[in-house]
């Protein structure tokens, strides 16, 4: 028999849709906090100048690497390896001074489908594991990008040309935020609801799937983590596009990851021009859902729009936000509405005697 009550959120699984109606899930979708609404299209707020990066994350601004520069080609991360992009090509990556920092795989439409197969494959174990191991292990890759603080913040630096406080406050926050949603991993968890007929509704959070995520172009460690980490910690697997202006910042993400027990497969990264690769997630009948942050660009308003179109073809969940956002503070850079689009609340109405 169909029951329903307005505190109790009912909707579809699958080939059924998506979306709530009723309860606290259905009112989510027609709420934004205050600093949203308030927020226009200007660029996002320089940080703030008297931010100090605490000293336990050892960024030494007289640091330099004793490694010599190498020419070398950051590969894309499939499957917990590294692949070379089917296209046999690459790209320069140009720091802010405009010399060559490297070169990154140039990404088509068979490497996103080799990283979405290798998605598939790793949603079962990772979205079954339970939240208490999904913690530990973000737990311990937070630890190990703290102990790589000094090089990450030079390769931000040089990409970006902020200065190396600028770049420590980036990667302090960048190891705050894992340390956040590896707290978060284990307790968002979910709701009972008293309905009539001696019933108790019980609201579950689930992950929902395969995600595709375009990480923001500013702030390439922080934007790329704040986007995808919240998605792995719910039990989600990623394909990311990393920042096409500076993406190597997340691949050399790799060898962390490597050494912090993620399971392949978890978090892929292609690289490679935005637009293409993003319409190639959007219009995939595998992926479940795709995230898109910007920075305020007309690009990214015109490649969200793309995005929201080509996802109708099976229903994908989206998150589309082309407006710059501040994600060195907390309010809007982490945080529960991550998590919410992270997940999918199942309503399992259990009756009861007298």
């Amino acid at each position: 028999t169909n029951l329903f009550d307005a505190a109790s959120g009912f909707g579809g699984y699958r080939e059924s849709g998506f979306g709530r109606e009723g309860g606290r899930e259905g009112l989510w979708p027609y709420l934004q906090p205050r600093w949203q609404m308030d927020r226009n299209d200007a660029p996002a707020p320089d940080p703030d100048p008297d931010y100090d990066p605490d000293s336990d994350y050892d960024v030494d601004p007289d640091y330099d690497s004793p490694i010599p520069g190498i020419d070398r080609t950051a590969k894309l991360y499939i499957g917990g390896r590294q692949a070379r992009p089917d296209s046999g090509y690459s790209l320069d990556v140009r720091g802010a001074s405009g010399r060559p920092v490297g070169e990154v795989g140039h990404g088509n439409r068979k490497d996103v489908r080799n990283a979405v197969e290798a998605a598939h494959k790793a949603l079962g174990g990772w979205a079954g594991a339970t939240a208490h191991n999904r913690a530990q292990v973000l737990y311990y890759l937070a630890e190990n990008l703290a102990g790589r603080a000094r090089e990450f913040a030079g390769r931000i630096e040089a990409l970006t040309g902020v200065d190396r406080k600028e770049a420590g406050a980036e990667v302090e926050a960048s190891v705050r935020r894992l340390f956040a949603y590896a707290a978060w991993a284990d307790k968002w968890d979910g709701a009972v609801h008293h309905t009539p007929v001696r019933n108790v509704t019980i609201a579950m959070p689930e992950p929902i799937g395969v995600f595709g995520v375009a990480a923001p172009a500013r702030y390439p460690l922080l934007g790329f983590l704040s986007s995808t980490i919240p998605l792995v910690a719910m039990g989600n697997t990623v394909v990311a596009v990393p920042s096409e202006a500076a993406p190597l910042a997340a691949t050399d993400l790799y060898q962390v990851l490597d050494t912090s027990d993620v399971p392949g497969g978890v978090l892929n990264i292609v690289t490679g021009p935005r637009s293409e690769l993003l319409q190639t997630l959007a219009g995939h009948y595998d992926v479940d859902g795709v995230w898109l942050f910007g920075d305020g660009t007309d690009a990214d308003r015109d490649v969200g729009a793309t995005v929201e179109r080509l996802s109708a073809g099976n229903m994908k969940r989206t998150w589309v936000d082309p407006a710059p956002r501040q994600w060195l503070d907390p309010r809007q850079g982490e945080g529960p509405a991550f998590l919410r689009h992270a997940t999918q609340v199942k309503n399992i109405w259990v009756p009861y005697g007298a």
